[in-house]
Parts: C-alpha cells; sequence; structure tokens
C-alpha cells in the first residue's frame, strides 16, 4: 500500500477512481502512516474509530495495535477494494454511511457488541471539504472520545493553532479552543498523495478538555459574538462591543476597562477566556450567564 504502483492497480482493478468532492486523496506513505497511528497512543485492548479509511492504508496500521476498528465511509464504491485489503484484519468493521448524521458512539457498541460504550480514541485523514463540521461532532457529540488524531490541510489546521495576533487567528481557533487541548503531531507533503493534491496537510492531536467557563454562557450569543467581531476585523472592541450589546461606548470602555482590556484592540487580539468573559460581563443580567 506504500508504492504508487500498487495503489494504480488496486484501483485498476476494482474500476475506481478518486472523487475530488469527496476529497479522496490516498495517503501513500508508509512512514506517515506509521508515524499517524503512533501519536494516538494505541493500547492493545484500545477501541478506534476511523474516518475515511480510502483504500485501507491507515486502517491496516490501526487495527495492528488495537481491538478493534470502526472504520466509516459514504463512498460504497470502496466495499470491495476495503474487503481485499483488509481481509487479514478480523478485528475491522466498516460501515458505509455520512459521519455528519452518524452516531458514531451508537455505531461502535453495534459494530463490537458491546454492552455499553468504553472510552475510545479516534484517528483518520478526514474528507478535508468537511473538516470543521467532523471536529466540531467529535468535540460536541463524543463525549466518550479519549482523543482525536486527525490530518487536515494546512491552512486549516493553521487556523486552530494560532494565536492571539496571529493572522490566522480566527472564530475557528477560539471555538474550537473551548473543547480542546491542541497539538501539533506533523507536517505531510502533498507527494505523499495519490493523487496529488495541490496543497499540504497537518496532523493534529485534540485531547477533550473543555473550558468549565464555557459551560456557563450561552453557546448560540457566544458564537454569535465571535461571527460578528472576526466579520469586523478592522472594528475596535469597543465599537464591536458597542454595537452587539446595545450599549452606550462610554459604558462599554468602562467594562472593558475592569476586565482588563484595551478598548482599542482587534477581535484577532483577544484570547478565548477574554470572550468567554466579555459575554458573561454583558450579558449577566440578560440571562445568558448561568451562575
Amino acid at each position: 500500500m506504500g508504492s504508487i504502483n500498487t495503489v494504480r492497480g488496486l484501483m485498476q482493478r476494482h474500476d475506481l477512481y478518486a472523487r475530488k468532492g469527496m476529497g479522496q486523496n490516498f495517503l501513500l506513505d508508509q512512514n506517515i502512516i506509521n508515524k499517524i497511528a503512533e501519536s494516538a497512543d494505541i493500547e492493545a485492548d484500545d477501541y478506534i474509530v476511523e474516518i475515511g479509511p480510502g483504500l485501507g492504508s491507515l486502517t491496516q496500521a490501526l487495527a495492528k495495535r488495537s481491538q478493534g476498528v470502526l472504520a466509516i465511509d459514504i463512498d460504497l464504491r470502496l466495499k470491495a477494494v476495503l474487503e481485499e485489503t483488509l481481509a487479514d484484519y478480523s478485528n475491522v468493521e466498516v460501515v458505509f454511511q455520512d459521519i455528519l448524521k452518524t452516531d458514531i458512539e451508537n455505531e461502535l457498541i453495534k459494530a463490537f457488541e458491546l454492552k455499553e460504550i468504553k472510552p475510545y480514541k479516534v484517528c483518520a485523514n478526514i474528507p478535508y471539504n468537511i473538516t470543521t463540521p467532523i471536529i466540531f461532532q467529535l468535540l460536541k457529540d463524543c463525549p466518550h472520545m479519549q482523543s482525536a488524531v486527525l490530518m487536515m490541510q494546512k491552512e486549516v489546521g493553521n487556523r486552530i493553532l494560532a494565536s492571539p495576533g496571529n493572522k490566522d487567528y480566527g472564530r475557528l481557533t477560539v471555538a474550537v479552543g473551548c473543547f480542546a487541548k491542541i497539538e501539533h503531531i506533523l507536517n505531510v507533503s502533498s507527494n505523499c498523495f495519490y493523487p496529488r493534491p495541490q496543497v499540504d496537510s497537518v496532523v493534529l492531536k485534540f485531547t477533550p478538555n473543555q473550558n468549565p467557563d464555557y459551560l456557563q454562557i450561552d453557546e448560540a450569543c457566544f458564537h454569535k459574538l465571535l461571527n460578528t467581531a472576526f466579520q469586523q476585523r478592522r472594528k475596535t472592541i469597543l465599537n464591536i462591543c458597542a454595537g452587539f450589546f446595545n450599549q452606550d461606548k462610554s459604558v462599554v470602555k468602562i467594562k472593558l476597562q475592569q476586565l482588563g482590556l484595551d478598548p482599542n484592540l482587534r477581535p484577532e487580539n483577544l484570547s478565548q477566556q477574554d470572550y468567554i468573559n466579555l459575554l458573561k460581563e454583558f450579558n449577566e443580567n440578560r440571562g445568558y450567564y448561568q451562575r
């Protein structure tokens, strides 16, 4: 599976071609595959969820290290290919579903006939066209997930990892940071894929670690604030808050100073905690801040 000729031959035998609309670029580099699997810190009794198994190269590496692998893909054309490449791995269950419509933990119970859901890990080269929805699905809807090692487009990874003041810092950075600790694992060149994509990739590790203050605010209002702020990057936080919270600028200025924030700061200068504190300060008397 680490040879482009092997992969081409496999695809030709099954009359298979990569669908660009599904973000199908198959990872070839066995060294990279092993590094990704190793970074998941898999124990022999772990169950693993893989999203987008492709031709099964990463699936094989995960199966060798774990109790069982649940591989989820939407493309039924891959069924025959995966039956061939995973024939020697009895601990792999493949289901063909839209991941965004899948109850992952329920599928894990069914796949391995578990009496109840157990802590599990996710490791995947996820479809790049739905990266953000997948990340939030895992962090918000999978309470028993211990960690997720995900490969994604490098540009998206840079946005997730960005620090305040960085040009890549934005609402995605802040929103993801409310749910997890993020670690950079490795960069992956476009040369490691077939077909070769036009972008490089990065592997990140997400460890759920929800900010306790985030649980005390209205989630919908918080994301509206982020959307408003980062759609108006050139405005000061003073002007943004005055408009968003419908309060006089003189009142807003005092509250910002009480929070230790310079009213002339721009949206990209505020940390995740700063945005949470803003909502708590301005909305505590309007029912959004649940004491």
